[in-house]
C-alpha cells in the first residue's frame, strides 16, 4: 500500500542558524517544509541569496517575497540613519532594552502573509524560529505574542471559520539556547556553514571578494557563543579571519 503524502507546513525561512534549523525540526516532525523568504530591504540581504541556494539545495518548495520596511524605517536593519550595535557585552543584550535591530511589526507582518499563504495552500501549520532566551528585547519574539496571534489567526481567515481548520503556530527554538539549537540542529544533519547571520556584513573582504560576517554585531556574536558552549567548531568565516588569512 502507498504511503501518504506527509503533510505541509509553512515555514519562515531567513537562511539563518535558527531558520534552518527549523526546516529541519519540521522535517524531522513528519511535515513537508514549504519555505517562505522575505527580502524586506534589510542590509543583510545577503541572507536572502543563503535562502534560496538551500531552498533550492533540499529541494523544497519555496517562496521569496519583496517588501519593502525601509518606508517604514525605526531600525538598524532597514535604515542606513541608524548603525547596528558592535561589541555588546552579553549582559547589555539582555538587559538594555529593545535594540535598535529590532524592525517594527516585522513578525506581525511576516506571520501575517503566512496566514494568507497558508491558507490558499490548505496548510494548517506555520513555524517560525523566534527565540526568547539568546535574544531578549524583541517583543514579537515573545510566547504570549505567538499565542495571541495563533488565537487571532483562527478567527481571521476563511480557512478555519467555515472549513474547520485549526492553524497551529510551532516555535519549538522559543525556549533554546544558541548552544541547544546548534547541537539539535547537528543532530539532524544541519550545515551551519551555509547558513548567515550577520546583521552587518563585510563586502570584498572574504576570498575572491566575497562577504563575510562582522564577527561583531550582537547576532555574529551569540552565534560565537553558541557554537563555543555547544562545543562545535563554528564553520563561520568572519571579518577578522579574512582579513589575517
Amino acid at each position: 500500500m502507498p504511503s501518504q503524502p506527509r503533510k505541509k507546513a509553512l515555514v519562515l525561512f531567513s537562511g539563518g542558524l535558527d531558520s534552518t534549523t527549523l526546516l529541519w525540526i519540521a522535517r524531522s516532525e513528519d511535515f513537508e517544509p514549504v519555505a517562505l523568504i522575505f527580502s524586506y530591504g534589510q542590509r543583510h540581504r545577503i541572507e536572502v541569496e543563503h535562502a534560496r541556494a538551500l531552498a533550492e539545495e533540499m529541494g523544497l518548495e519555496h517562496r521569496a517575497v519583496e517588501l519593502d520596511l525601509r518606508s517604514v524605517g525605526g531600525s538598524a536593519l532597514t535604515s542606513e540613519e541608524l548603525d547596528v550595535p558592535r561589541d555588546r557585552p552579553e549582559s547589555e543584550m539582555g538587559s538594555a532594552g529593545i535594540p535598535p535591530t529590532y524592525v517594527p511589526a516585522r513578525n506581525t507582518i511576516f506571520l501575517s502573509y503566512a496566514l494568507a499563504w497558508a491558507e490558499v495552500l490548505g496548510v494548517a501549520d506555520i513555524y517560525i524560529g523566534v527565540n526568547a532566551l539568546d535574544y531578549s528585547g524583541y517583543p514579537d519574539c515573545r510566547p504570549e505574542y505567538l499565542e495571541a496571534f495563533e488565537k487571532m489567526a483562527n478567527l481571521a481567515s476563511r480557512f478555519t471559520v467555515e472549513e474547520g481548520a485549526r492553524l497551529s503556530i510551532h516555535a519549538p527554538l522559543i525556549r533554546k539556547t544558541k548552544a541547544e539549537i546548534i547541537r539539535w540542529g547537528v543532530s539532524l544533519g544541519v550545515n551551519y556553514g551555509k547558513t548567515w547571520s550577520c546583521y552587518d556584513p563585510r563586502f570584498g573582504a572574504g576570498k575572491g571578494g566575497k562577504a563575510v560576517s562582522c564577527g561583531r554585531c550582537d547576532s555574529c556574536l551569540l552565534r560565537r557563543k553558541g557554537f563555543r558552549e555547544a562545543g562545535i567548531p563554528d564553520p563561520t568565516v568572519y571579518e577578522e579571519v579574512a582579513r589575517s588569512g
